[in-house]
């Protein structure tokens, strides 16, 4: 698996290196590029509740978020579920796009 839980100094994140995802064709299929910004975007719209206690730290090739480790845990079970289900990730884009929230990949 590509999302790691890393635990430095006490300070907290998850990792996720962008590409070569299963979820990846859906998310060029809807018109978007499979990077760390786009699913930080994913992370902030689909979960809310959970992305508003953390700091996000993504660049094109990683997604990276920085917070508590009940936190990361949480987001790191909510991102494992997607990023391995095209139909998850296509309902999320959906969703976001009908809602007017703009990905910023």
């Amino acid at each position: 698996m590509t999302i790691h839980l890393h635990d430095f100094d006490g300070e907290h994140s998850l990792t996720l290196d962008a590409g070569g995802l299963a979820a990846d064709a859906a998310v060029v299929a809807a018109g978007h590029e499979p990077n760390g910004y786009f699913w930080e975007g994913l992370a902030r719209f689909a979960w809310p509740d959970i992305a508003q206690h953390v700091d996000f730290d993504s660049e094109a090739g990683m997604f990276c978020a920085v917070g508590s480790s009940s936190d990361l845990a949480r987001l790191k079970t909510a991102v494992e579920s997607v990023i391995t289900s095209p139909e998850a990730v296509r309902d999320i884009i959906a969703r976001a796009e009908a809602s007017g929230f703009e990905f910023d990949d």
